[in-house]
């Protein structure tokens, strides 16, 4: 078995950043839709294979870029972000050290 590795935008669509109004618009209509689309893909180029911990790949590949939008939505306002995402704000700090979308302080 080889350990996931993580999913990869090769000729597969992306959604827009959520303040890129130049960002063409794609076939995606929900994320449930986007996420589905990239595992059949990233499934297929395993071509039989098995893999492990694909759910934490999954869990990472999307936390990530989700964190970052919601910090950018907020300006960095780590307060108003928890409360977007239901986290406790321990929790979206720890999370953002993890990730490394920690902003330095000013």
């Amino acid at each position: 078995m080889t350990r996931a590795q993580p999913l990869h935008s090769a000729g597969s669509q992306q959604l827009p950043a959520a303040n890129d109004a130049d960002a063409p618009a794609t076939d995606i209509t929900s994320v449930r839709d986007a996420v589905q689309a990239a595992v059949r893909q990233y499934l297929q180029e395993l071509d039989g294979q098995l893999s492990t911990e694909v759910y934490q790949m999954v869990l990472a590949q999307m936390e990530a870029p989700l964190l970052e939008e919601i910090m950018s939505y907020t300006r960095n306002n780590q307060t108003k972000a928890s409360h977007m995402l239901g986290l406790n704000r321990g929790t979206l700090r720890k999370k953002l050290k993890q990730y490394g979308l920690l902003s330095p302080r000013r």
